[in-house]
């Protein structure tokens, strides 16, 4: 190699090309982002061209080191999307797309700490002002909100007939 080589090589700004990753480098650099359920974490590196064996033991192995864990990703969703204005129906459904069984979606719910009805009430207040929605067409409009966001027929009347004395 000569000396104008070894200049070119070691000037700044010149661009290296990047190592290729391994599939537990890719999925760990996904991690580090935020939490992932296994099934997601499989599919995304599927999809960045890894192979579904070298996919599913690297997801493997990072289970096994404890940096991704089915229990903690669901806690963590719960947690939240009842603190973005969901409910527990809506947030059933999206846990079991996630590849999580029942008893680990029922598991995550009942960690839950909050109260649903209170969140109920808390999205309607932010929507509708502190005395929430008075008129029919409001309560209606209140209702089909809560409706969509996943809480169940007992907290959308409960939080649409909210009495602020209570």
């Amino acid at each position: 190699m000569s000396d104008a080589d070894a200049d070119a090589d070691a000037r700044p700004g010149r661009k290296r090309q990047p190592r290729e990753q391994t599939p537990v480098q890719r999925a760990l650099g996904l991690l580090v982002r935020r939490e992932h359920s296994r099934k997601e974490l499989t599919r995304k590196l599927t999809a960045k061209g890894v192979e579904g064996d070298a996919a599913r033991a690297a997801v493997d192995k990072l289970t096994e080191a404890g940096w991704q864990d089915d229990t903690r990703f669901a806690e963590n969703l719960v947690r939240m999307r009842a603190n973005t204005g969901y409910g527990p129906i809506h947030i059933r459904a999206e846990l079991g797309t996630h590849g999580l069984d029942s008893s680990a979606i029922a598991e995550a719910m009942d960690s839950y700490d909050g109260d649903w009805q209170e969140n109920a009430r808390d999205l309607v207040r932010r929507r509708f002002g502190e005395t929430g929605p008075q008129e029919l067409a409001q309560r209606r409009k209140a209702a089909d909100l809560l409706a969509r966001r996943g809480f169940d027929g007992d907290c959308i009347r409960r939080a649409t007939r909210y009495d602020p004395d209570d």
